[in-house]
């Protein structure tokens, strides 16, 4: 175990940057769908709709292959690093279902705080920012964290366009030392601690928020 942990922890913190980096373009492209889904112009929503069933609708192992093997062919000819793709192809991916837990989010928002807001003759962004967002946070984070798990859990599959995270050095290892039980169950508790870990930050904030709101909502009684 002291030879194998340490090659092992090497891959782990790939699977780190890549899950960080693909969560953080994950968020962005669900604000950017979200947006575009609820727009009052036509042609976003169109766009928006196109973008979440595609990549909803399709392999994630697909998409990362597709990214990786065709982009780099004419006539497209983009060409990109595996770490690269990895954080695209898992961005996009689960940004599309991010969208859809933050439109239900904002949708479950009483229709009574938009027309108080409205009356209030409240602009559109600090309405959304004091009064829309704080409460659809709170239906959102936790759906948002079994999200950003299952992107964490993704990033095995990144492995697979040559990439050394996790899975790649415990296969690695695997075929050099054939200690497949040894490896594989010490690859399965790095991603369980790992999951563990993003679910009680994410918890702890989802605290931070509820009371955040509550303290906010007693004041203004």
């Amino acid at each position: 175990m002291s030879e194998l942990l340490p090659l092992l922890l090497r891959g782990t913190l790939v699977t780190v940057q890549i899950a960080a980096l693909g969560t953080l373009l994950a968020v962005v492209m669900a604000c950017v769908a979200t947006a575009a889904k609820l727009s009052p112009f036509a042609p976003l929503r169109w766009i928006g709709n196109v973008y979440v069933e595609v990549f909803r609708g399709t392999s994630l192992l697909v998409q990362l292959f597709w990214f990786f093997f065709v982009l780099p062919l004419p006539p497209i000819s983009i060409s990109m690093t595996p770490f690269q793709v990895a954080i695209i192809g898992l961005g996009l991916h689960y940004g599309a279902y991010g969208s859809e837990i933050l439109r239900g989010a904002l949708r479950s928002v009483p229709g009574g705080q938009y027309e108080a807001a409205l009356a209030l003759n409240m602009p559109a962004l600090t309405r959304l920012r004091r009064i829309i967002l704080p409460q659809a946070m709170i239906n959102a984070l936790p759906p948002a964290t079994n999200l950003m798990i299952e992107l964490l859990k993704g990033t095995s599959l990144v492995s697979l366009i040559t990439l050394s995270d996790l899975s790649f050095r415990a296969r690695q290892l695997d075929q050099a030392t054939f200690e497949t039980a040894e490896i594989f169950t010490l690859t399965l508790v790095i991603y369980f601690v790992l999951a563990q870990l993003l679910a009680t930050v994410m918890r702890h904030f989802e605290r931070r928020v509820s009371h955040g709101y509550g303290i906010a909502r007693g004041g203004a009684k």
